[in-house]
């Protein structure tokens, strides 16, 4: 903000206003340890929001929010929990009552996704990279062969952590 004061951007006396207490907050990647804490206090107030009784999250829901990287920070893992609350179907949150994007997301340990889910990702990755050679690397024409937006193809590229085997495939 000090920059945008000096380059004219931001009013000197509303910043120095505004300016009372400075906090610096890592963001939630790297306070990992506060993903399930969070994730239960959001879980108790949604599900007393919807008047819906949810117990917890099962332990792969846990292991999907823990190695999920959180773009959005605190406010996008409350949206998650709020939407896995709205839409599941059991009293306990399962993996897939979470966004596809949590999902999607390489799991730090082997076998902490269901197995569904791990051959989900699995046949997701098969079609990239099927895709991306038939395209002869080129990223847009392999999204329209997909029926997807260039964009979120290099999500799913990024979240199934393909760069390495999509190199190699054209290497």
């Amino acid at each position: 903000m000090p920059k945008d004061v000096e380059s004219g951007k931001f009013r000197e006396d509303l910043y120095y206003r505004l300016n009372v207490v400075s906090i610096e907050l890592p963001p939630l990647r790297e306070r990992r340890e506060d993903i399930l804490l969070l994730a239960q206090y959001f879980l108790t107030k949604h599900s007393k929001r919807s008047k819906r009784p949810i117990k917890g999250l099962s332990h792969e829901a846990r292991r999907c929010l823990s190695a999920y990287d959180w773009q959005g920070n605190v406010r996008e893992l409350e949206n998650a929990i709020e939407r896995a609350v709205v839409l599941g179907s059991s009293e306990v949150i399962l993996p897939e009552d979470l966004p596809e994007a949590v999902l999607e997301t390489k799991a730090g340990a082997p076998g902490s996704i269901t197995k569904y889910h791990e051959a989900v990702n699995e046949s997701k990755k098969q079609l990239i990279l099927n895709a991306v050679q038939q395209a002869k690397g080129n990223f847009t024409e392999a999204a329209k062969q997909l029926g997807l937006h260039p964009n979120y193809l290099h999500r799913l590229i990024k979240n199934l952590d393909l760069r390495a085997e999509i190199q190699k495939q054209q290497g």
